[in-house]
Formats: structure tokens, C-alpha cells, sequence
């Protein structure tokens, strides 16, 4: 690696500045204070976002387990493993009193697949939206619509398969704009030696929304039925767009109550890097730019694999591993409650690369993104010949999701390196081409795996794992961390 140096220096990018002239540099803006800033009781705010936003696409993946009419099913809840089931403990019976339907498996595909149908329309229109009329709204309003279609889910799925599909399509219309707001909102509100830690705070939220939603929908299932997953979850969504709604704001300059010495802090150390105007969006550059297509397949490539566990490890749990509704959530849980571990982790080694040891910005992300997606790759096929021991099977899978949380502080926050003021936008285009995998991933997914074999379940993790590594390569070859030139642009430069 070499040394950091500041990321407006261009082309010079390549030529290390000594430590003391990077310091100096640097220590013209005085850093505010951690403890109880604003800018950190928002990345609480958003880590409570994404919580909800992923509870409220995973849980789902879930009850759908419970939701088919499946005769094989037994008194322990499995229907018909590849493995011997695994027995649970002596338990209260467990409460099957919701309706239950015939969905064959290409049904099954579509209805876990069709939430991304919707998530990939707004994505676009969310970027440009958030950078003309702000984050904060756009955000909330999203999120809440979300909330309102999923409470609509058990009645929607009484009505047929068609109206449940219909329903998770606008739940991914709601929450498509939530990523391109959220950064939209970091561009204005995170200094550029604290993205790492504010981001990897933010994104750990989609992982403990994983964490605890997979494992606390199969207890909902059992003690009470699968409905009561969609209530719940949606009850917690309501609760959240209360506090965003009296908490949140735009920017350091339009919160009432931020500390004058944190705005000016933040205002500092982001003047150089953000441009004079965005009312005039630079397209052209934007959709020629390489370093912006190095991260479009960056996140495509990652976002294959992510979406694959994410919809399909419940089934994969219960057909293959014999585990039951109650044991099934808990595990499927546990790759994600490592990723959300490993990806603060390396939020906060990201910027002391940086900030400290003085390393560039690009060889950081590039570092970071070969290591969370090549060794999640090689987890991921080893899981397909564990056969039928589960202990290996799920420390693979674990390792595999856990290693990605390193990629966080990768490709997937270098938007705000090359483009800060054009993050949302950004965003919103790699997020575009990132939600394609969560279409057509599990209906690929279930289509290949008809039969339920090891094999057929190989394929799957095959795909994904060399998906994976195109990716790496792709953005070792052609990233970037430096700001763009068009990006810090005036007004007048944008019309030319």
C-alpha cells in the first residue's frame, strides 16, 4: 500500500506527500467531538433505518416456509430434507392456525424475487430526487410506505399469489429510494476521514435487520402464526418514521440543535470536495465516468451472492439441512449477525488506515474489496460439498457472509470518494444495476435447484462465488478514489 494523501489531489494521486505536510494539511480543521454529535446520532438513526428496511425484506424468506400447504410436513415442522431432520427440544406445540396455500416452486421464485421489481424502478428517481429536493422526506416517506404495503401482506396473500406479488413490488417501490437518499444525506454530513466509521454504523442496521428478523420470524411463526411476522415488523417500521420524522435533517445547517463547533467541523472539512451547485447534474460525465462502472460491477458482482443467502438460505435450511422453523431462523441469522460485526470492524481499520498510517484512499477500498469478495467466494463453493454436516456447512456460510462485511468500507462506500456531492445519484445508478441479482437470483435459484440436490444446490453456489470474483477484478482494475473533476464543478462549468 502507499502512503494516504488527500483526495483532491488529482492525477497526482500517485506521488506519496510526506506525513507532516498531510498532517498540517489536515489539522486546519479542528475535529468535533464524538460523544453525542449529531452526525453519529444519525448514523444511529440510519442503522435503525436499514434494521427496518431489511426485517421487512427478509421476513418473508421466513414464512414462506410455513406459509405452503406441504403434506410431508411433521410434527417437527420439516418437510422432507435431503439430511435426517434435526429434533428440537421439547417445546409448546407449535401454532399452525394461519391459512396456507399450493404455490409449486417457480411461484415461490417469483414471490421472493418480486420485491426488487419494485426496489429497481426508484432507484433513479430516488438519487435525483434526494439531490433537488433532500434526503430526509424522500427517506421517510419511502420507508413508511414500505411499513403500510407490508401490513398488507396476509391479506394480499389470501387474495392469490398474484396480489402478494403485486404487494412486495410496492414494498420495493417504497424502499428503493432509501439507499440514494441515505447517501445523499452522508454527502452533506459525513467529513471524509469519518466516512468509513459513520457508513459501516449505518450499514450494519441491513445486517442486524437480517440478524434479528430471520431467527424472531420463526418464533413468531411458531408460538403465534406467519401474519403476525408482517404486523410486528411493521408495528417497529411505524415506530422508526416518528423519531426520523422529529430527529433528522437535511444538513448540519438546517438542525436546530447541532453544536456550532461540530457544523463548523463538518462544513470544513467538506468545502473542497462538494460542488458550488447541484441544480445542474453532469449526466454525461456521470454514466462515462470508469470509475463509476468499475463500482456498477463491483456491486452487481457482490449483490449476486449477498441476495442469493438472502432469499434462498431458509429454503436451503429446511430442504436440504433438515433444520425447523424455529432452528431455521436462528441460523440463517448468523451469517448476517457476523457480517454486521466484521463490517463495523473494518469501518473502523478503513479510517485508521487512512487517518494514521496515511495509506491512499483507493488501495484502502481495493484491499478491502478483494477481501470481501474473494475469500466469501471460496466459502461459499466449500459449502456445497459439506454434504450433510451441518456444523461445516453453516461455519462455511457464516465465514462466507461474515468476510463480505469487509466490502463495506470497499467499492461500496466509494461513491462518496469520487462523487460527494453526487452520491445519491451515484448510488442509485450501481444500486440499479446491483438490484437485477435480487430479480432474477431466486427465481434462477429455485429453478436450478428443483430437485433439491446437492448438486443443483452446487451450481447455485458456484455461479455466485465466480460472479464474485469477476467482480474483485473488475474494480482492482479500473477503481478510483480520488474526487472526479466534474463532480466539484461550479454551476456555470455544468452547462458546458
Amino acid at each position: 500500500m502507499e502512503p494516504y494523501e488527500s483526495d483532491m489531489e488529482g492525477d497526482e494521486q500517485d506521488t506519496p506527500l510526506l506525513p507532516e505536510a498531510h498532517r498540517e494539511k489536515h489539522q486546519t480543521v479542528h475535529k468535533a467531538a464524538v460523544c453525542c454529535s449529531s452526525r453519529y446520532g444519525l448514523a444511529l438513526l440510519s442503522c435503525y433505518a436499514f434494521f427496518v428496511v431489511y426485517s421487512l425484506r427478509v421476513n418473508l424468506s421466513v414464512a414462506m416456509v410455513e406459509m405452503l400447504n406441504n403434506t410431508q410436513k411433521s410434527s417437527t415442522n420439516h418437510s422432507g430434507s435431503l439430511c435426517p431432520a434435526h429434533n428440537s427440544p421439547e417445546r409448546p406445540k407449535h401454532n399452525q392456525t394461519a391459512s396456507m396455500y399450493d404455490w409449486d416452486s417457480e411461484t415461490q421464485g417469483w414471490i421472493l424475487g418480486a420485491f426488487f421489481y419494485g426496489y429497481i424502478l426508484t432507484q433513479i428517481p430516488g438519487g435525483y430526487l434526494a439531490s433537488r429536493c433532500g434526503p430526509k422526506w424522500l427517506l421517510g416517506l419511502g420507508v413508511l410506505g414500505t411499513v403500510l404495503f407490508t401490513l398488507l401482506t396476509p391479506l394480499a396473500a389470501n387474495l392469490g399469489a398474484n396480489y402478494l406479488f403485486a404487494v412486495r413490488v410496492f414494498e420495493g417501490i417504497g424502499e428503493g429510494v432509501t439507499y440514494p437518499a441515505m447517501y445523499t444525506m452522508w454527502a452533506a454530513w459525513a467529513p471524509p476521514l469519518e466516512r468509513s466509521r459513520l457508513f459501516s454504523i449505518s450499514y450494519i442496521g441491513g445486517q442486524l435487520g437480517t440478524v434479528i428478523a430471520l431467527p424472531l420470524s420463526g418464533e413468531i411463526c411458531f408460538y403465534l402464526d406467519w401474519t403476525y411476522v408482517f404486523y410486528i415488523f411493521g408495528a417497529i417500521g411505524l415506530f422508526w418514521f416518528i423519531l426520523w420524522s422529529f430527529l433528522a435533517f437535511d444538513s448540519p445547517n438546517t438542525h436546530p440543535r447541532i453544536s456550532e463547533e461540530e457544523r463548523i467541523y463538518i462544513n470544513a472539512s467538506l468545502k473542497d470536495e462538494l460542488a458550488v451547485s447541484t441544480n445542474n447534474i453532469p449526466w454525461r460525465a456521470i454514466v462515462t465516468s470508469r470509475p463509476l462502472w468499475a463500482i456498477v460491477v463491483a456491486h452487481f458482482s457482490f449483490n449476486w451472492s449477498f441476495y442469493t443467502l438472502l432469499t434462498l438460505l431458509p429454503t436451503y435450511m429446511n430442504d436440504i439441512l433438515g433444520f425447523s422453523i424455529q432452528q431455521n431462523g436462528m441460523l440463517s441469522a448468523l451469517p448476517y449477525l457476523g457480517c454486521s460485526i466484521v463490517a463495523v470492524l473494518a469501518g473502523q481499520f478503513a479510517d485508521y488506515l487512512r487517518e494514521t498510517c496515511l495509506y491512499s484512499t483507493i488501495r484502502v477500498r481495493k484491499a478491502f474489496t478483494i477481501v470481501g469478495m474473494l475469500f466469501p467466494a471460496l466459502f461459499l463453493v466449500a459449502t456445497g460439498y459439506t454434504g450433510c454436516n451441518y456444523i461445516l456447512a453453516i461455519t462455511f456460510l457464516t465465514l462466507s457472509s461474515s468476510l463480505g462485511g469487509v466490502a463495506s468500507s470497499g467499492f461500496n462506500i466509494n461513491h462518496l470518494d469520487i462523487a460527494p456531492s453526487y452520491a445519491g445519484i451515484l448510488l442509485s445508478i450501481t444500486n440499479t444495476f446491483a438490484t437485477i441479482p435480487g430479480m432474477v437470483g431466486p427465481v434462477i435459484g429455485r429453478g436450478l435447484t428443483r430437485h433439491n440436490t446437492l448438486e443443483e444446490w452446487q451450481s447455485v453456489f458456484y455461479i455466485a462465488a465466480a460472479i464474485n470474483v469477476l467482480g474483485a477484478l473488475v474494480y482492482t482494475l479500473f477503481g478510483e478514489g480520488k474526487v472526479q473533476p466534474w463532480a466539484i464543478r461550479t454551476s456555470s462549468s455544468h452547462g458546458k
